[in-house]
């Protein structure tokens, strides 16, 4: 198993942008716990507990599990596992990600937390498996060359600055997801999405064109904008 904090965690850029369009409309304000910038950790680690690779190790095989249960015929949720750490049981957001040979077989998450570590893993695993639009269901005989990956979120911090190019000098490119808000209008970008846009004018500019803004609306320095981090854990 490998584990990876902030680093690319999807074998395809097209998955990002997907989310991006399909899965990440978050009712409510965004973000979660309220901190500013320089409350932020300097390393880029954020103040939520991370997982041990032993962990990672347990969530990937609840994930085979469910999938793999449901490919047998069951509908209902897998036996419960015995002896869960306390840390399944916080509220964070996650996101599964299959794939066969390299390619991409399905990917679907949540960014702001549904619902607990571990109930999280399970539901976007089957997810993943059998409910992404741009893919048929998951067969049983695809599933012995499936590779799962799954993603651990931070909660979202609010960022707090004065304008546009106070904004700019805040982003921590390959560190920090970022969601952006004004009134209705919403979006967000991974942290992987700095790997296909590394400049930050762009990445901002293709996040507010994605939330339905003019691409130069980070200027005006009213959107709302919270941060968070990601770590990977894959087969």
């Amino acid at each position: 198993m490998e584990t990876r904090r902030n680093q690319k965690s999807f074998s395809h850029g097209v998955c990002l942008f997907w989310i991006l369009l399909v899965l990440m409309v978050v009712n409510g304000p965004v973000g979660g716990a309220v901190s500013t910038a320089g409350e932020r950790m300097e390393d880029g680690m954020s103040k939520t507990k991370d997982l041990s690779e032993a962990q990672g190790e347990a969530l990937l095989a609840e994930a085979r599990r469910t999938i793999s249960s449901r490919l047998e015929g069951k509908n209902g949720p897998p036996g419960e596992s015995k002896d869960l750490p306390a840390i399944f049981d916080e509220k964070r957001g996650t996101f599964v990600t299959l794939t066969i040979h390299g390619g991409l077989r399905g990917c679907i998450g949540h960014i702001i937390p549904q619902e607990s570590l571990i109930e999280g893993i399970r539901e976007n695993a089957l997810n993943a498996a059998f409910r992404d639009p741009r893919f048929r269901p998951l067969t049983r005989d695809e599933w012995k060359d499936v590779h799962i990956e799954i993603s651990i979120l931070t909660e979202p911090e609010n960022l707090s600055y004065t304008d546009g190019q106070d904004l700019l000098s805040k982003l921590r490119p390959g560190i920090d997801g970022i969601i952006i808000k004004k009134e209705f209008h919403q979006s967000t970008f991974l942290p992987q999405v700095w790997d296909q846009l590394p400049d930050k004018r762009e990445f901002l500019n293709h996040l507010c064109l994605k939330a339905g803004l003019d691409g130069d609306a980070w200027k005006k320095g009213d959107l709302e904008v919270s941060t968070y981090q990601v770590q990977a854990f894959e087969e």
